[in-house]
C-alpha cells in the first residue's frame, strides 16, 4: 500500500523529490506489516526540526568529509564544545550521526547523505529562486 504517488509528490513538492520518494517506502510494508505515511508524520516532523537548526546543518556539512570528533568539529566550525557537544547529542537521537569511542576520544560520522541531499536540494531551489528562475516540477 503506498499513500502518496510520485506524481503528486513532485507536483506539490517541487525541488524535494528525494524526501517524497522516501516518504513513499514508508507507506509501504516494514518489517511485515503496513505502516501509513500519516502515522509516521510526527517523527518526520520531528527529524525536521532537528534539521531546522543552522548550527547542526553546520555540524552535518563537516561530517559529509567524513569522521570527526568533538575537538575537530569546534575548530572546524567555530562554536563552543558544549554546542558541538548538545548539537550532536540531538542528532544522535534523530539517527543522523552515529557514534564511536576511541580511547578519550568520541568519533562521529553521518549514517547517511540523504539529509544533506535534502539540504543540497533546498540550496539549489535557493539559488534558482534567487537567479529569478521559476522551480523544476517534476514528473
Amino acid at each position: 500500500m503506498t499513500v502518496l504517488s510520485a506524481a503528486v509528490t513532485t507536483r506539490y513538492f517541487p525541488g524535494i523529490h528525494v524526501l517524497c520518494d522516501a516518504m513513499m517506502v514508508i507507506g509501504e510494508e516494514i518489517m511485515g506489516r503496513i505502516v501509513r505515511i500519516d502515522d509516521l508524520l510526527p517523527e518526520v516532523a520531528e527529524r525536521f526540526r532537528a534539521l531546522a537548526e543552522p548550527a547542526r546543518l553546520q555540524l552535518l556539512r563537516v561530517l559529509m568529509r567524513g569522521e570527526h570528533t568533538v575537538t575537530q568539529l569546534v575548530s572546524e566550525t567555530g562554536l563552543g564544545q558544549a554546542n558541538v557537544s548538545k548539537h550532536l547529542q540531538l542528532l544522535h537521537q534523530q539517527g543522523f550521526v552515529r557514534r564511536r569511542k576511541v580511547g578519550l576520544f568520541v568519533h562521529y560520522t553521518l549514517t547517511d547523505h540523504q539529509a544533506m541531499e535534502w539540504c543540497d536540494a533546498i540550496c539549489e531551489q535557493l539559488r534558482r529562486a534567487d537567479a529569478g528562475e521559476r522551480p523544476e516540477v517534476r514528473g
